[in-house]
């Protein structure tokens, strides 16, 4: 048991034995003779007393490097353009695998009196004090030069600002650290990326993009509150990686310069088209029901415009939502035109216009109009009589056209009580210029302002960046979020039954596809919960970035839909959290391990007896004992200093690891437009920043599909 005590909290003795040996050893060999020995002798003896003296020195360099460490970590910095990327493993950081030993190592930093091995020492502080006065002293001022200077002759430099626990990493450096990946292979698991604000969430993204980018995989970005550097660090993998021409900037902010999207223009079956428009209402107890009925309305007006040669759209569903008599009209004028060119209906038109006359005069029984259809136009109600009279008798019974009429024929005002929920979700969806995004015209020819969808992007090996403007307008943000959602896990069902190659003359192979969501309680929705259930099938990795858990659990409002969505995330990155809920995501899924304490016990007794040859007794012992702790205690979360995770990956491996911190260099130009974008972002949103700040060059105008 006790072997498990390293000791290596304590002063570094072996350096004074390595000087003794050497200083002897030196003496041997200078003067053998004064210490009455050959030169043969002197030499390998003294070669024994250097040799100790190594071991000695290597045992006390091991001590002193593992307590500088856990003062100061290294310097740790990486350009993206650096990032060796592979086709097998992700690069996460650079660390080590955290072992019980590990453990056991801070569980002996916690101890009494290892304090003035893990704190900075009186110089430090001294040098930290002076730095303090420099703003009001010219004096101090000339001093803070040499003890701010980073040269590493400077022995008070000061420490990187990244707060938390320096040891919490430092108890592995002897170890060495080492790159740390994860299997691609366990992508299609999903990652969930934990981690409070700024503390390097959105630069662990960066990395993670940039990776994916470089290696030619298809690569989605969702950012719903709008961060200008994510945005620019995807235009800058994509130019590197010469992919320009596949990337499309989607951002409900700045439609002007946006690609667009038709959130419910792609689709294997008409009915999905309904389902991504009714799936974002309230669908618990009471309000199943309308949605039930919402969902029939929408599937009606799709499959008749669908039919019409029309691609749906959110614009063209709210007016026939609103206004349903032009669509029966048209489709059923449509129909007739179609069914009876020839034969004993083919005087069609004329039975329309006089009927339609009927209905005016309204004479006949059969020719008025139900009390509740008054407002209905003559010419509507004549056409659905005829479809009616006739459908039995030729070739006019269609499924659509029935559907149509009954819908047709509801009472006004019971039906818009039914179908009220419907209607504010598409004033969101289509108001003011987000109507140009998402109801895109294909046929204005506008370049500057590409259309795409996913299988195109799919198909091409394209890159989307997805910002939502949520800090805006949430509503609408969720909205569109959710739609496309939809569609992306429609589109993986087709994936993994024929292909990204379906309906093409040639194939495009294997497509992988790595969807990244920024501030995923913003995101997810019931919409969400099928794409990391099955889309892992079709290729789809999912890597969620949030601050807590409990942010996705009032989201969803319900604990088992919650419970769904965290079983479906397999890998786990967590930096620092400060809520325990939200923790124990991590120290719950690892077993307890035993770390050892030494504890010194010394007694004495006095012998009441006087002709004992003793008046007293004593003794000094050292015991070591165990017990049960968390391998990862929740303290060293929330004491994580900024840009330092611990990663569960690959099946339960847990690692601690350190992000790089940013090259200045690190930079690419951006378009002028996108450029003025990026700053408006930066303005205007409060968004959740990275944990690290650079100067921004990015001044020289390009082009970006349009963007000028």
């Amino acid at each position: 048991m006790s072997s498990r005590i390293e000791g290596l909290l304590r002063p570094p003795i072996e350096f004074a034995s390595a000087i003794a040996y050497s200083a002897v050893a030196g003496l041997m060999m200078a003067a053998p003779y004064e210490l009455m020995m050959t030169p043969t002798v002197a030499a390998a003896t003294g070669s024994g007393l250097l040799a100790l003296a190594a071991l000695r020195f290597r045992s006390a360099w091991r001590v002193f490097k593992y307590q500088k460490g856990l003062k100061k970590l290294p310097h740790y910095s990486l350009a993206f353009d650096q990032l060796r990327v592979s086709k097998e493993r992700l690069f996460i950081g650079k660390g080590f695998e955290w072992e019980p030993k590990h453990t056991q190592r801070m569980h002996e930093c916690e101890q009494p009196g290892a304090e003035r091995y893990i704190k900075p020492g009186k110089f430090y502080q001294l040098a930290r004090w002076i730095d303090g006065r420099a703003e009001y002293s010219n004096v101090m001022r000339s001093v803070s030069r040499l003890t701010r200077s980073s040269s590493r002759w400077n022995p008070v430099a000061p420490i990187a600002d990244v707060g938390g626990y320096p040891a919490i990493h430092g108890v592995g450096l002897l170890e060495r650290e080492r790159d740390v990946y994860m299997k691609l292979s366990e992508r299609v698991g999903h990652l969930l990326v934990l981690g409070t604000t700024r503390v390097g969430k959105t630069r662990f993204a960066e990395m993670l993009i940039a990776q994916d980018i470089a290696r030619g995989d298809v690569v989605i970005v969702f950012d719903p509150k709008g961060d200008a550097e994510l945005m620019k660090r995807v235009y800058r993998e994509a130019k590197r990686a010469g992919r320009l021409e596949q990337l499309y900037i989607f951002h409900l902010g700045y439609p002007e310069v946006s690609a667009r999207y038709n959130p419910v223009g792609q689709f294997t079956r008409i009915t999905e088209v309904a389902s991504r428009i009714a799936g974002q209402m309230p669908g618990d107890g009471a309000s199943q029901a309308f949605r039930e009925f919402v969902w029939r309305y929408v599937n009606v007006i799709a499959a008749c415009r669908n039919a019409l040669g029309v691609r749906p759209g959110i614009e063209q569903i709210k007016y026939d939502a609103e206004n349903l008599e032009p669509l029966v009209v048209e489709y059923l004028e449509f129909l007739l035109e179609r069914e009876c060119r020839s034969g004993p209906l083919s005087n069609w038109k004329k039975t329309i216009d006089d009927w339609a006359a009927a209905f005016d005069d309204a004479q006949e029984k059969e020719f008025r109009k139900p009390r509740h259809m008054g407002d209905r136009s003559s010419r509507a109600m004549a056409l659905c009589k005829f479809y009616k009279d006739h459908k039995n008798d030729h070739r006019l019974h269609d499924t659509c056209a029935e559907s149509l009429i009954t819908t047709f024929f509801y009472d006004t005002a019971k039906f818009n009580m039914l179908i009220a929920s419907l209607m504010p979700l598409m004033e969101k969806l289509c108001t003011g210029k987000c109507a140009e995004l998402i109801s895109p015209d294909y046929l204005d020819g506008d370049r500057h302002r590409p259309i795409f969808t996913w299988a195109e992007v799919i198909r091409t090996g394209g890159i989307v960046y997805v910002g939502l403007d949520a800090l805006s307008d949430p509503e609408v943000a969720a909205a569109v979020g959710n739609s496309m959602f939809a569609d992306l896990t429609s589109g993986s069902g087709l994936l993994y039954k024929h292909g990204a190659d379906h309906g093409l003359p040639f194939s495009v192979g294997g497509r992988r596809v790595y969807i990244h969501a920024d501030e995923f309680n913003e995101l997810v929705g019931k919409e969400f919960i099928p794409l990391l259930n099955k889309a892992g099938g079709a290729g789809y990795g999912v890597t969620a970035y949030t601050q807590t858990w409990s942010d996705v659990v009032a989201r969803l409002g319900n604990e088992a839909q919650a419970g769904q969505v965290a079983g479906n995330l397999n890998s786990l990155v967590m930096l620092r959290t400060i809520e325990y809920a939200t923790i124990e995501m991590l120290t719950k899924r690892l077993r307890q391990v035993d770390v050892a304490h030494a504890m010194d016990v010394s007694g004495a007794s006095d012998v009441s007896d006087p002709d004992a040859n003793t008046s007293f007794s004593s003794r000094t012992e050292q015991r070591v004992t165990s017990q049960r702790v968390e391998r990862v205690h929740p303290n060293d979360v929330l004491r994580l200093p900024k840009g330092q995770a611990f990663a569960m990956t690959d099946g339960g491996t847990l690692s601690k690891i350190r992000l790089p911190l940013p090259d200045p260099a690190d930079l690419a130009d951006l378009p002028r437009t996108l450029q003025d974008m990026s700053d408006d972002m930066a303005k205007h949103y409060r968004s959740d920043k990275n944990w690290y700040h650079f100067q921004s060059c990015f001044d020289v105008p390009g082009a970006f599909n349009g963007l000028k």
